[in-house]
């Protein structure tokens, strides 16, 4: 139990702090004036200024914030306040805190390719991994195989032998392999998984490519900010259900994820963090992408919105998502109590 609060606390402060210092970055850049960086909410537990700026650890690490002088629609415009910059400029500060979720989860991406899981190396036929109980197995077929043929057509790279695999789902195959410089061969059955023939084998893997596992990494997260993207619109238009879960339910997950290892759990972090980053572009109230559509707005008139509507609006905003999470977290608790 203690683990798992531990755990969550650190995944939390992570992407939390990952995201204001995007923030803070970029607001630094800009010429805009940090009043403060904090990590969580509440009485403050540790502070201390440097330059202009105040950083601060508070006692709830569920949260954080990065204030800007004139951050405020309704503060004075100032030199060196947020008010007083290029609408270009503003919106880069306020995205900058979703595009670091992004590259945190890009980053930790590619260490577990590079560190655990290895670059699947798929311009060769050699199998890394033969599956427990699978038709491979029980065929013969042994890991540091290579494939050199399937039914007589010569195969020379893995994405060609999948694909003839998959071709032929409850058909008898002939597979040519090279073991140990000596031909052999094996007469397999792939199974059927939705009209896709799967032996269970799986490539060989190389730890400690530094740019194949970037790339891996990043072309993953891309991935998943899609899907999530596509999920998001599904559970809107009552395609799919909408499953919603909060810090208590992601506490959850997170002590079971534990369990099955550090690869899980920095896999876990990465998903969260991608999360993170899409939620706060949603045009929602009192999230950044509420502000970055009141600065769009702006741009396209050539002024800004009235301060007192937009501050009304975020006020309403940031209420209704307070409730929100009270509800969520409620949900959660019931879920894991009854």
């Amino acid at each position: 139990m203690v683990g798992t609060i531990v755990a969550s606390i650190i995944i939390f402060g992570l992407l939390i702090f990952v995201h204001e210092l995007g923030h803070f970055i970029v607001a630094r850049l800009t010429g805009i004036r940090v009043l403060e960086f904090a990590i969580g909410f509440g009485k403050e537990l540790i502070g201390w200024e440097k330059g202009e700026t105040r950083y601060t650890l508070r006692i709830f690490p569920l949260g954080g914030f990065c204030k800007m002088q004139g951050e405020d629609p309704e503060d004075a415009v100032t030199e060196g306040s947020f008010q007083e910059k290029p609408v270009l400029h503003r919106l880069a500060v306020i995205g900058a805190g979703s595009f670091m979720n992004f590259l945190l989860a890009a980053i930790l991406f590619s260490l577990l390719y590079f560190f655990i899981l290895g670059v699947p190396q798929t311009g060769t036929t050699e199998i890394g991994q033969v599956i427990a109980g699978g038709p491979a197995e029980e065929a013969g077929i042994q890991p540091g195989d290579a494939v050199l043929a399937i039914n007589g057509a010569e195969t020379s790279k893995w994405d060609e032998v999948v694909s003839v695999i998959n071709a032929h789902p409850g058909r008898e195959i002939e597979l040519t392999l090279l073991r140990e410089e000596a031909q052999v061969t094996a007469s397999v059955v792939p199974r059927d998984d939705h009209g896709r023939g799967i032996i269970g084998i799986a490539p060989a893997v190389k730890k400690h490519a530094f740019f194949s596992s970037l790339f891996l990494g990043f072309s993953y997260t891309w991935f998943l900010i899609q899907l999530i993207f596509v999920s998001l619109f599904q559970m809107i238009t009552g395609t799919i259900p909408a499953d919603v879960a909060g810090p208590v339910g992601i506490a959850a997950v997170v002590g079971e994820v534990m369990q099955e290892g550090l690869s899980n759990l920095m896999s876990l972090a990465a998903i969260i963090s991608v999360n993170l980053g899409i939620i706060n572009l949603l045009p929602i109230p009192a999230l950044d992408g509420s502000r970055m559509v009141f600065l769009v707005v702006e741009g396209i008139r050539g002024k800004p919105v009235d301060p007192k509507k937009e501050g009304f609006i975020h006020f309403v905003g940031f209420t209704l998502l307070i409730l929100l999470m009270i509800f969520v977290a409620f949900q959660d608790i019931s879920r894991l109590v009854f």
